[in-house]
């Protein structure tokens, strides 16, 4: 992933959470800042599940 960071920062300070996968899909989907290779990479890595927080996502994403 190219913006890894940028990633990490709309997960923490602009996600709502719980997220389910679906929810965390849709919203990465409708953002501009991220390149299509960036999203499908997310969309690819992101297991099923439902998320608490920032960290559960990065944790199953393994950064």
């Amino acid at each position: 992933m190219m913006n890894k960071a940028g990633a990490i920062d709309h997960l923490k300070k602009h996600q709502t959470y719980p997220a389910t996968r679906a929810q965390l899909l849709a919203e990465c989907d409708g953002l501009s800042d991220f390149s299509p290779e960036d999203k499908a990479e997310f969309s690819k890595a992101l297991p099923e599940g439902t998320y608490a927080n920032a960290d559960m996502v990065i944790k199953a994403l393994g950064w």
